[in-house]
């Protein structure tokens, strides 16, 4: 009988798969890592980051994109920007801007960041920075701040009406400026139309009115976004075709307008049996471009994209281990976790994101079904099979030996929305935080960024010291 975890997972998926493998021990390798051997070195709970992922996601949109537009004769050029809201880290920005990328923002102390990166020689004044978001005195002020000092290429995203004026009040420099469209979200959303941008309808109106003749501003890019990613369905096509058609009536009385960026991301791997095309999303997307812009005869845009959690998410993991298992019915076995989802894995918990969740250890094991528990006294800190879509199956739980667990690709969001470095629910410490990269010779080097939280740092916090 089959009846060890690797026969359930071989019966069930394709495995190995690029990312993932078991070794002769029956011990999970993640890329290069052997992660039952960075469990044993640096204890858990654990978070890592495997830099080189970074890289070879943008090397591999990159080539996507150069291969469509070669295809189809595109005569324009694509400019691949990170949305640094995904993870701000400095490894993080540092690895991905050795790539010839350009950087998203969405808030003031992003601004900060940029500076910063400038010093370190990171970005030059040429590389793309596109401002998003919200805009109001401080945020405006250091975009204000960072055009004056020559950064030709910043490009604020209007949101609103008022932006322009806000925006140009007082600076001597003309700006080139991009304009947010206003889409409409899928029909189960609370609502119809994005709270961010200008509505479809209005666009052309508000560049005649408040744009066109304006000496201040420069039209240079249309920015579409559509919230729930880049999907092949019905919605994301429509939507991308009322952009279309929008961009057209734009460029036929903007010269200046020359760019489009296609907003909205790239989907990350959420589990073993993931499936999707990037590259015939990608080609369909030229295509459509390419085919709009031939009929209407105007000259295709340049395509910018703003990929976040593709570019970092899956260079992210957290390890745990399995503490003890409570029996709480007939049914219900709750292995109880030596952290919390709330505090690490906080999309888990907040939106039901699924990660990819594997065993590190035991896998010539038989298995059982569970229900996985945190630390907190919070009801909701678990992760199971009714809330992430498949039934979780783990190695039996034995006391004389342990259980570890890994989370993959959870390498967007989770710090920044849990709270990294503060206060975190029922004073649960924050984990030790390790990097992972190569040198020159592909070995592999291991630095702990952060320690585990202690409770002199709570604290402090709170006051107390």
């Amino acid at each position: 009988m089959n009846t060890k975890y690797i026969d359930l997972i071989n019966q069930t998926f394709d495995f190995p798969q690029e990312e993932f493998k078991v070794d002769a021990k029956k011990e999970l390798h993640f890329h290069d890592i052997n992660t039952m051997k960075l469990a044993e070195e640096f204890g858990t709970p654990l978070k890592f980051t495997y830099l080189p992922k970074i890289s070879q996601n943008i090397q591999k949109a990159k080539g996507w994109f150069k291969t469509s537009m070669r295809k189809h004769k595109y005569k324009a050029k694509y400019n691949y920007c990170y949305c640094t809201k995904s993870s701000h880290f400095k490894h993080v920005l540092d690895e991905a801007l050795s790539n010839d990328i350009h950087i998203e923002t969405s808030s003031a102390v992003d601004i900060d960041i940029v500076n910063s990166l400038k010093k370190t020689g990171k970005i030059t004044d040429k590389t793309y920075v596109l401002c998003n978001g919200f805009k109001r005195d401080e945020y405006i002020q250091k975009i204000q701040d960072l055009i004056q000092k020559g950064h030709k290429n910043c490009i604020p995203i209007i949101d609103n009406y008022e932006e322009i004026g806000l925006l140009t009040n007082g600076i001597r420099k003309k700006i080139n400026i991009g304009i947010r469209i206003a889409s409409e979200e899928e029909p189960k959303f609370e609502f119809y139309t994005s709270r961010l941008g200008i509505g479809y309808k209005n666009i052309v109106d508000f560049y005649r009115r408040d744009i066109k003749d304006n000496s201040k501003v420069n039209l240079k890019m249309l920015h579409f976004f559509i919230n729930t990613g880049i999907k092949d369905n019905a919605y994301y096509w429509n939507e991308l075709s009322k952009c279309l058609k929008v961009y057209i009536n734009l460029k036929r009385i903007c010269p200046s307008l020359d760019s489009l960026n296609i907003g909205g991301g790239f989907p990350v791997k959420n589990s073993l049996a993931f499936d999707y095309d990037y590259a015939y999303m990608i080609d369909e997307i030229i295509s459509q471009i390419k085919i709009a812009c031939d009929e209407a005869e105007v000259q295709v845009p340049h395509i910018f994209t703003e990929f976040g959690s593709f570019t970092v998410g899956e260079s992210g993991g957290a390890l745990y281990k399995v503490l003890y298992q409570k029996k709480q019915n007939d049914r219900e076995r709750w292995n109880m976790i030596n952290s919390s989802f709330i505090t690490t894995l906080p999309d888990s918990w907040a939106i039901n994101k699924r990660f990819v969740m594997l065993p590190l250890n035991r896998w010539n094991d038989n298995y059982e079904r569970v229900l996985l528990g945190g630390l907190t006294c919070d009801s909701d800190d678990y992760y199971n099979s009714e809330q992430h879509i498949n039934a979780i199956y783990m190695p039996n739980y034995k006391e004389d030996k342990p259980l570890y667990i890994g989370f993959f690709n959870t390498g967007a969001y989770q710090e920044t929305i849990g709270g990294y470095g503060g206060l975190q629910h029922c004073l649960i410490p924050q984990p030790k935080h390790i990097i992972i990269s190569k040198n020159k010779e592909g070995k592999l080097e291991y630095k702990v960024f952060k320690e585990k939280q202690t409770p002199s740092d709570f604290l402090k916090i709170l006051g107390y010291e």
